[in-house]
């Protein structure tokens, strides 16, 4: 039976025959690897997501976390697939050998864990925060602070979190009022409160490592305003002894639990630290660790918050793909209405697929969510080619391409994969918009998406304000010489050479659009409409991607046992040409205006 998480086969197609993760063994990080090992790897994460993950999805979503005054209750089966989870050694899929990882691309670690996105992404969501704070330590901590905190969440015995926002400070992390007072001994006591902290609290674990941004006073006893005040700091739930056992539970506590639309499974907390309940040591204060030097906390975090934005991409379009999935298995098999020309009611009624409509929906959102799968697994190639690359040319290119793509990676996805569940509800119908089908949880869980790890504005003033003009527009140019080298093939191919003068007409567009944006001199002006600006990219950016895609597929598409894939590529890629990509020239237009409609509006005019 066809998986309704995510395609195999299309899988396949864009790591072997797109993005030749094959040829990464040539590299000795990954000697020891075939395309074997990464099938196995792959395939067992597609067993377990089948068996352990899917399989209380809906249970998840129905019964949530529930706090009875003492401890975070939820359903058994979130453990127990946890469980199987970390007995498989997939925490460390990425890690090295060292460290009992199996040194896994990351190109094959995300496409596995796209499976427990796309089939759980409550219960997902422990080990993806996890495995992004564990890489970040890898990168930051000590020896010790490796040792003692890292190992284990690796084992799968401690988890892990981030904690940034607080009830004030949510996106405006200059903002935070957290304290970190230093010790004696060289720990620190932090105070404060910190709001929307995904698995903050449960029993999963033996343990829970948070990584906490928080302020060192100055010398006048203040906080320094901004984020250059800001330090990152390790947070246990339980303090760690020197010979690895827990010791005295720290003074960090569950203020209360967040109810969300969606993501229900993830325990969603507000939690305080140091507020006195417990008493580390005989007094209050939540003992932390410094993570890397004083005032570099939040450089130190975005290690894991890019990560993490990317992750957040990659979770937006596997609930977009298995919503697609549902919608065509429900399209092929539910019989209603005729043809127009043919409305002879003693005719038997046609399945929805038949429909014109029904089609157009479809192939949106066929187009959305095999394009952004496609993109994700690029940028995760792109952090491969970052670590190992041999050249260091290569290495500076796969760095400037993920530094621009990152904001396209989170925000795109998140918004057009969201959409491809809106109409997987409007394939099923009234039905759609029932609990008793999974579609509408897959459009509750998605919402998230365009809000958590920088809001879709956030991206849209990163992308522009920052990332195409970053090193004299060295990111920028890095795209776009490679976007040009894919119109330069697709001018090879008959079939294809229109679409290669759309993206090439489309990318001189936006080029042109960047530098009148960034001539204006007030940057209030340039950044007014960041978030069309974020859109636009985003849409010449996947057309990009389904040029890329149509070049391995022209010739398939007649000659091969499977044609009907690749021609199912090549219409995917024709509607986003034809439908999609035009939306755009509207878009560049306002921008090139330097339209000031939302910049002028007033308060009290509303």
């Amino acid at each position: 039976m066809q998986s309704k998480i995510l395609s195999r086969r299309d899988l396949d197609f864009l790591l072997y025959e797109w993005l030749n993760v094959e040829q990464l063994t040539a590299r000795s990080r990954y000697a020891d690897h075939s395309r074997e090992t990464f099938d196995a790897a792959i395939d067992t994460c597609e067993q377990i997501a089948n068996d352990l993950f899917a399989p209380h999805n809906k249970k998840n979503d129905q019964h949530e976390p529930h706090f009875d005054g003492e401890q975070v209750q939820m359903i058994p089966e979130v453990k127990a697939a946890l469980d199987v989870f970390s007995a498989a050694g997939l925490m460390a899929a990425g890690q090295d050998f060292d460290h009992g990882g199996m040194q896994l691309p990351v190109v094959v670690e995300k496409a596995g864990f796209a499976y427990f996105k796309g089939a759980n992404v409550g219960t997902s969501s422990y080990p993806f925060l996890t495995i992004g704070n564990a890489n970040t330590l890898m990168k930051c901590g000590t020896p010790e602070q490796i040792e003692t905190f890292v190992k284990p969440m690796l084992a799968g015995r401690f988890f892990g979190t981030m904690c940034l926002s607080e009830p004030q400070a949510g996106s405006s992390l200059s903002d935070i009022v957290t304290r970190a007072t230093p010790q004696d001994d060289g720990t620190y006591r932090l105070t404060g409160n910190k709001m929307w902290i995904s698995a903050g609290e449960h029993e999963l674990s033996e343990n829970i490592v948070h990584l906490v941004l928080a302020k060192v006073p100055g010398p006048d006893g203040k906080l320094i305003p901004g984020v250059k005040g800001i330090s990152l700091f390790i947070v246990p739930k339980k303090l760690v002894n020197p010979d690895g056992t827990l010791g005295e539970r720290n003074d960090v506590v569950l203020a209360g639990l967040n109810h969300k639309m969606g993501y229900r499974g993830t325990t969603n907390c507000l939690l305080n630290f140091g507020e006195g309940k417990f008493k580390p040591g005989g007094r209050a204060g939540a003992v932390g660790y410094l993570v890397g030097d004083v005032h570099r906390g939040l450089a130190n975090m975005f290690h894991m918050m890019n990560e993490a934005r990317i992750g957040v991409g990659l979770g937006a379009v596997m609930l977009g793909y298995t919503g697609y999935l549902h919608a065509l298995d429900y399209a092929r098999s539910r019989p209603q209405g005729r043809h127009p020309l043919n409305k002879d009611p003693a005719l038997p009624q046609l399945p929805i697929i038949e429909h014109t409509d029904v089609r157009r929906m479809l192939l949106a959102q066929k187009s959305y969510v095999e394009g952004g799968l496609a993109l994700a697994l690029y940028c995760a190639r792109l952090v491969d080619d970052e670590r190992t690359e041999p050249s260091p040319e290569a290495r500076r290119k796969a760095t400037l391409l993920l530094d621009i793509l990152t904001p396209i990676a989170k925000s795109w996805p998140s918004q057009w994969c969201l959409e491809a569940n809106n109409l997987a509800i409007q394939v099923h119908g009234g039905y759609g918009y029932t609990r008793e089908y999974n579609v509408e949880q897959f459009y509750r869980d998605n919402r998230l998406n365009p809000i958590h790890e920088g809001t879709h504005g956030i991206q849209g003033l990163d992308l522009l304000g920052r990332k195409v003009v970053m090193q004299d527009g060295a990111a920028f140019d890095a795209l776009r010489s490679t976007m040009t080298g894919t119109i330069a093939q697709a001018a090879a191919h008959p079939a294809l050479q229109a679409y290669g003068a759309a993206l090439q007409a489309a990318l001189a567009r936006m080029s042109d659009a960047t530098a009148t944006l960034h001539a204006v001199g007030d940057l209030n002006r340039t950044l007014a409409n960041a978030s069309i600006y974020l859109e636009a990219f985003g849409h010449m950016v996947l057309a990009w991607i389904w040029l890329e895609q149509a070049l391995l597929c022209v010739d398939k598409a007649h000659t091969q046992h499977d044609a009907d894939f690749y021609r199912g590529k090549l219409q995917a890629c024709a509607y986003f040409f034809k439908w999609e990509l035009p939306k755009i020239d509207a878009q560049i237009a306002l921008l090139e205006s330097i339209d000031t409609t939302t910049l002028d509006m007033q308060d009290g005019w509303f």
